[in-house]
């Protein structure tokens, strides 16, 4: 009899399987299951179910991206049906995305008993010969894994690394020099030809690939970090310097690039990036992983990263790119367990670190976030990055005073405080001190922030919309407001932030108009539908205001503002006693601002800024 969960796994498989599967994304562990994923199976659950239960439950498990969920599934299937083709294929490329390789060589051993001419199974395969050495078959099973212009580049990189680790030189240089196609391949070819050169100790030859490498593209970290090292082996210290130096301009504070300033300064030579046709190959696929990861490409780009990392465990940037791509199909649970595998010894932990603080906060794990962002600003106190990264998951968990203390901390270290891309720390300082009734801070930060940005939407519509809940500088807010609509006219955020404008001074009818279109832009919105509900009741509307204020309910808003939905619900708003002009003739004090419209959901989208 299956438990209670599995009925569950089945009933939600049956539900889906006429769906496509979809990509390969996720990976979990049992006693670390990715977010919002069902639990992991144990072996007495697999043993459980049926053929058909076990291969449903792999499909739902699919399209959950639970590749760990799928593969166990899909191999328990394959168990009492050992020869369904398509159960072997579907065990495989689960078993990859799940970056198990040791599986999933085995099930690719048998698949190519059966379909020589399977790609993917050749190329994992190759890449299982390389790591063990087995050169010559790496080499066989890597060329028989070509298809398109990217999978084309990688087999020839790894043929290359194959043909170095097997002791000839030259005919790893002449593989991947044979290769043609498009115009990005020549970064990659010099790149890696030099890497093998260096290694060879042909270090002129080298010299002059990575000299050629940097002219196609000095912004690319490896080809400059590369050549800044061969620079410090075979020319001038202040050579490779003036190589870190300008990618310092590109791309400011980059840990492997300061990490190379400190050692070349202290006369260090230092050495290639690379020390085997192991970590040359998991060069190779780390670096184009992470390109396509970039270009949208995540599933090819999954492969290459588990095979990198498959080769080179502790490589800290594939680490980094695969981290990256889980957070970019939203999937934290499983960024998390990459971060924390990055060497405490590499000087890109911290980067982890800040990744891994704001996954946890994802994950409703903010006071380890918090904890771990404190020790990073601890250990260098003026770390921009760390110190934004904590003042937002402070300001996002309602740490209102904290959050304010922690984005001045950022604005005392910032190195030229006036420059315009600073208008970040005081608009989220000036949310902060607002939110901690601090109006008269709150105010300076807003000015400050639109004179560093004078047209910034978010800003606009925070300050002018505080300025109309106050009854002040009616006529300056209404035109900033509309200002920010004008830039983001399908802000749902924004455009309610108008038509709630309109409902303060008391025109209602343009109240209605434009908070229907906040609603139509945001739907799911409890605050917007709640001022919705208002405006309707406003203008005589009645029976829909109180649907607008029953959806808004169930929308789950704050806390703090369920009772009062629900008073309105019952029994309406009190009679609109006063007139626009007296309305906006009586401001009110700052520390009255007792309305919960610009401390709702509404404001919470402007709170991450724009």
């Amino acid at each position: 009899m299956l438990s209670l969960r599995f009925n569950r796994w089945t009933v939600a498989a049956l539900s889906f399987a006429v769906l496509a599967v979809p990509g390969l994304l996720s990976a979990q562990t049992p006693d670390h299951p990715a977010g919002n994923s069902a639990q992991f199976p144990t072996s007495h659950d697999l043993k459980s179910l049926t053929t058909a239960g076990s291969y449903l439950a792999a499909r739902h498990a699919s399209i959950e991206r639970d590749a760990a969920s799928a593969a166990a599934f899909y191999r328990s299937a394959l168990r009492s049906d050992p020869k369904n083709s398509e159960l072997l294929d579907r065990a495989f490329i689960s078993s990859v995305a799940d970056g198990d390789i040791d599986e999933a060589v085995k099930l690719a051993d048998k698949i190519l008993a059966n379909d020589k001419s399977n790609r993917v199974a050749r190329l994992v395969v190759g890449v299982r010969d390389l790591k063990l050495k087995k050169y010559a078959s790496a080499q066989l099973n890597i060329n028989q894994s070509v298809k398109g212009p990217i999978t084309d580049l990688v087999a020839a990189l790894l043929s290359g690394w194959a043909a170095y680790g097997a002791g000839d030189t030259k005919a790893a240089v002449a593989t991947i020099d044979k290769l043609t196609g498009p115009e990005w391949y020549p970064l990659f070819k010099d790149l890696h030809s030099a890497m093998i050169l260096e290694l060879a100790g042909k270090e002129k030859d080298a010299g002059v690939r990575l000299e050629r490498a940097y002219k196609l593209d000095d912004s690319m970290l490896r080809v400059a970090d590369d050549y800044a090292r061969w620079l410090s082996r075979n020319k001038e210290e202040a050579q490779a310097t003036a190589i870190y130096d300008a990618f310092d301009k590109k791309l400011p504070r980059h840990p492997l690039v300061q990490e190379g300033v400190r050692e070349t300064k202290a006369g260090k030579k230092l050495p290639p990036l690379v020390d085997s046709a192991q970590a040359g190959a998991a060069e190779a696929l780390y670096g184009i992983g992470a390109t396509l990861t970039r270009r949208g490409g995540e599933d090819l780009a999954l492969v290459y990263l588990q095979l990198a990392l498959y080769l080179a465990p502790n490589h800290p940037l594939a680490l980094l790119a695969l981290g990256d791509l889980y957070e970019s199909v939203k999937k934290p649970a499983m960024a998390i367990k990459v971060y924390e595998r990055v060497p405490a010894s590499s000087p890109l932990k911290r980067n982890a670190q800040i990744q891994l603080a704001t996954d946890l906060d994802a994950s409703d794990r903010s006071d380890e976030a918090i904890s771990i962002l404190k020790g990073v600003i601890a250990a260098d106190p003026k770390d921009l990055e760390a110190i934004m990264a904590l003042g937002n998951v402070q300001r996002n968990r309602k740490k209102f005073a904290d959050c304010a203390d922690t984005y001045s901390k950022g604005i005392d270290a910032l190195p030229n405080p006036n420059d315009k891309v600073n208008t970040v720390y005081y608009y989220y300082r000036g949310i902060c001190e607002e939110r901690s009734h601090d109006w008269s801070k709150a105010e300076v930060d807003m000015k400050k922030a639109l004179e560093l940005q004078p047209d910034q939407p978010h800003v606009l519509n925070y300050l002018g919309y505080s300025w109309i809940d106050q009854g002040i500088h009616l006529d300056e807010a209404m035109k900033m407001i509309k200002r920010a609509v004008d830039q983001r006219p399908d802000d749902g955020y924004i455009v309610d932030s108008l038509g709630w404008a309109y409902f303060r001074i008391g025109n209602y009818e343009e109240a209605v108009k434009n908070l229907e279109r906040a609603v139509d832009l945001k739907p799911e919105d409890p605050t917007i539908n709640d001022h919705l509900g208002d405006a309707y009741w406003r203008v005589g509307r009645t029976l829909e205001a109180k649907f607008q204020w029953a959806h808004a309910r169930d929308l789950k808003p704050e806390p703090e503002e369920l009772p009062k939905i629900e008073a309105k619900i019952q029994n309406g708003l009190p009679d609109d006693k006063t007139s626009a002009a007296a309305s906006a003739a009586t401001p009110k004090k700052p520390d009255d601002n007792a309305s919960p419209s610009i401390s709702t959901d509404r404001k919470k989208e402007d709170d991450k800024g724009g």
